[in-house]
């Protein structure tokens, strides 16, 4: 979850001048990053063996 503080500064670090598509793109990768280091946190994640052994199922 996104707090405000972390919006703020997000939009701090924007140019004085920016389009609201610039802002949603960064706001939703802001949240994605959020995400996955919950999920890390959490140990919700492959190694790269069995992300590779995934893989290997696609074929």
């Amino acid at each position: 979850m996104l707090t405000k503080d972390k919006v703020k500064e997000l939009v701090d670090h924007m140019p004085d001048t920016f389009s609201v598509d610039d802002l949603v793109e960064r706001v939703i990768l802001l949240q994605k990053i959020e995400t996955a280091r919950k999920q890390v946190l959490n140990g919700e994640f492959l190694t790269e063996e069995e992300l590779d052994a995934e893989i290997d199922k696609w074929d």
